[in-house]
């Protein structure tokens, strides 16, 4: 006959699995999730367990947090319920998840259902929340302001030949690259071209180095930044180094890339921030930026060779100052905030 009944132990029913998940209320660091069950032995269940993987994909580092459990153990609470915290999960980052039913027992061990099916989803990028969270961590370290009067801009020879070629005289905004911070909102999707306006201390001009190549545009600092244009705070990181970066952006007023920034970056006040300031006195332009910083600055519309100078510079061309697709360091104390790494 049967096995339970001769031996007197009736046969507990299967827990429901979890079915038809759904995931919202996505940020860079938390998310909720929901799902049905059949609610047959729904009573039963005291906990859920909830499996969180990163996608792997063939560039990630296999041996980051590999220290962090990968299963939740939840309270069955009501659902949607929130997940956040427990993994430090990354902004912008793909994940899995799949969910099963638990039933605590008496001993302390669990009765659980078969796993749910698997979904995928992504985290979402830094809100302007976290980017005033890193807006912040890098005024205190700005330095003291110094006059500037140009934003300038390397290249190869080819690439300003190309543009008078091919772009009638104008350079034209590209897609942002990935550097900087993980959850950065302007990497892969903000069009702008970059400047550089760092003095060096001694001649109040230019450095002669460049890590982008040995042509350096240069154009008078009111030409892009002045009353008409918008100022955004776009990201803070260091890359294992001493010295650390601060990406702005110049967007014309009403411009496409100024309502982009509207939206997800801080705005800063042109006459009053810690970065860099434009301010009238006695009916001329004066423009500052801060000291201990390097500041990327990223124009959105395109820019006329023709409203500049292009000249050859005479210094070395040091690439170890790139930073393209540079990677930041997770470890800074002084450019990390809280949140997914």
């Amino acid at each position: 006959g049967n096995k339970s009944q001769d031996s007197g132990i009736a046969e507990m029913e299967e827990l429901p699995v979890p079915h038809n998940i759904k995931i919202s209320n996505i940020t860079c660091d938390s998310f909720k999730i929901s799902w049905e069950m059949d609610a047959k032995s729904k009573d039963r269940i005291t906990h859920y367990f909830i499996d969180l993987n990163k996608k792997e994909n063939k560039n990630s580092n296999k041996f980051k947090h590999k220290d962090v459990p990968t299963k939740l153990v939840a309270k069955a609470v009501p659902l949607p319920m929130t997940v956040r915290g427990h993994w430090f999960l990354s902004p912008r980052t793909e994940y899995t998840v799949a969910v099963q039913t638990a039933s605590k027992q008496v001993d302390g061990d669990y009765v659980v259902s078969e796993w749910s099916e698997i979904i995928e989803f992504c985290t979402a990028d830094y809100s302007k929340v976290h980017l005033t969270q890193l807006l912040e961590k890098a005024e205190v370290i700005a330095g003291r302001m110094l006059k500037l009067s140009v934003f300038y801009r390397n290249q190869h020879k080819e690439y300003f030949d190309y543009t008078r070629e091919h772009h009638g005289n104008a350079m034209q905004p590209s897609v942002k690259d990935n550097s900087g911070s993980h959850g950065s909102p302007i990497s892969g999707k903000l069009e702008g071209i970059f400047f550089s306006c760092n003095t060096e201390f001694n001649t109040g001009k230019p450095p002669q180095d460049s890590p982008y190549g040995r042509y350096r545009f240069e154009i008078a600092a009111e030409k892009l930044f002045n009353p008409n244009t918008n100022l955004y705070f776009g990201d803070f990181y260091c890359m294992y180094t001493a010295y650390h970066y601060v990406i702005l952006v110049i967007a014309p007023v009403g411009s496409p890339g100024d309502e982009f920034c509207k939206q997800r970056l801080p705005q800063l006040n042109i006459k009053d921030n810690k970065f860099l300031t434009c301010d009238e006195e006695d009916g001329v332009m004066v423009y500052h930026h801060a000291q201990d910083v390097i500041l990327e600055v990223i124009y959105t519309d395109p820019v006329d060779l023709s409203l500049g100078t292009v000249a050859e510079i005479t210094g070395h061309q040091l690439m170890s100052l790139s930073t393209a697709n540079a990677k930041k360091d997770p470890s800074c104390k002084t450019c990390n905030i809280s949140v997914g790494r």
